[in-house]
């Protein structure tokens, strides 16, 4: 049996990235997979890029990582911001990101994206429509392969959760860097035979890191980053600053 950690949304939040790396590596988990949104809100997006191409096998790009690293929202100061802090090279890696992970674990076609397998930007809830949630088991023209999904999982609301629609397994990994569901860290733990075709025990795990939000704010500050605010009251409070928008 096989473990994968599979991590998302970290937001520029070292801080709690490089807790929840601490919390992996002393589990003995050698193969992580990241599902996207390196960049974007919290102050320091270089060092979480660097982390996830140092620790991370594979890498899909997020809303944020596309939006931050396109050309047609420089005019934006926030993005301006954070792109300045990347620099052309860590855009490039971002620009360059795959749009899903597929892989077959004990028997099941499983799919990893960062919101759902048409978009980057499309949001899907888990109190969505049954039909919505089953679509995210169906391909797009953007997934590597034209098959449907045993398992599905993703990013992007940064809330865990975990469903199991028509007999399938929905999963969400929450986030490292932003949790809106609790002021902790969340990342899932995929154990079973990696690559494996024949029916096989199949676990999911969730895993709750704390790490110094205190640290990540002080940093946040100290940065003069835009939105500062409505950021640290997220990490304080895990109360979403669009919250009824």
């Amino acid at each position: 049996m096989e473990r994968i950690a599979i991590i998302s949304d970290i937001h520029g939040n070292a801080t709690a990235l490089e807790a929840v790396l601490a919390d992996i590596r002393q589990r003995g988990i050698s193969r992580i997979y990241c599902l996207g949104d390196l960049v974007g809100k919290g102050p320091d997006s270089g060092r979480a890029v660097d982390l996830i191409q140092e620790h991370c096998e594979k890498v899909v790009r997020g809303n944020w990582d596309e939006f931050i690293a396109g050309e047609s929202a420089l005019e934006l100061e926030v993005v301006k911001w954070h792109r300045a802090l990347l620099g052309p090279e860590r855009l490039a890696y971002l620009s360059g990101l795959p749009f899903s992970i597929e892989f077959r674990m004990s028997g099941k076609y499983i799919r990893l994206f960062h919101a759902s397998p048409r978009s980057v930007n499309e949001r899907i809830q888990p109190w969505d429509d049954p039909e919505l949630r089953l679509s995210m088991f169906e391909p797009s023209e953007q997934c590597a392969e034209q098959l449907t999904a045993d398992v599905a999982g993703y990013g992007d609301i940064h809330g865990a959760y975990l469903q199991h629609p028509a007999g399938k397994t929905l999963f969400n990994a929450g986030s490292v860097g932003n949790p809106l569901d609790l002021t902790q860290a969340s990342y899932v733990i995929m154990e079973g035979e990696y690559g494996g075709e024949a029916p096989a025990p199949l676990n999911i795990q969730f895993a709750r890191v704390p790490y110094d939000i205190e640290q990540a704010v002080q940093q946040a500050a100290d940065s003069q980053m835009p939105q500062l605010e409505p950021y640290i009251r997220e990490l304080r409070t895990a109360d979403y600053r669009g919250k009824g928008r």
